[in-house]
């Protein structure tokens, strides 16, 4: 279901310095915050949401700019759907939902790190997190 928050304007002015590909679609982000970002050729950046009280990783979903723009501005996590090509707002059908207590950008600014109390499952599976799947490790060889 797409959100209802449609962007109004276009892609933000350039930084003047060489940067990952801009946005693929409009957004209202801030022009400052948006040249910070590093995407992907389809103008996109992680996002990797973990649990604001426990630290705990529930999933990875992916943003553009108008989806952290809504993010920021409503409290309420947006993600583009990569498959769907639409935005969705983690809970709107499920019910569970995620209320967004801070956002932080990496390093490089290809990643964001979104704090979350989340409300039900995070994964579509129906578990609290994505990640409850563990692979097997192999023991470091001791080095002497």
């Amino acid at each position: 279901m797409p959100a209802s928050d449609a962007p109004v304007t276009g892609a933000p002015a350039s930084s003047g310095a060489p940067a990952a590909p801009g946005p693929v679609r409009p957004s209202r982000l801030d022009p400052a915050i948006a040249a910070r970002l590093r995407r992907t050729p389809d103008g996109l950046v992680a996002a990797v949401v973990r649990a604001h009280d426990s630290g705990e990783v529930l999933m990875v979903a992916w943003m553009d700019d108008e989806a952290l723009h809504r993010t920021l501005t409503t409290g309420r996590a947006t993600y583009w759907s990569r498959s769907r090509q639409e935005y969705w707002v983690k809970g709107a059908t499920s019910g569970h939902h995620q209320y967004v207590r801070s956002v932080a950008l990496d390093c490089d600014g290809d990643a964001l790190l979104v704090s979350v109390e989340q409300v039900g499952a995070a994964c579509h599976t129906g578990h609290r997190t994505c990640f409850f799947t563990e692979l097997p490790v192999g023991s470091p060889e001791a080095t002497s």
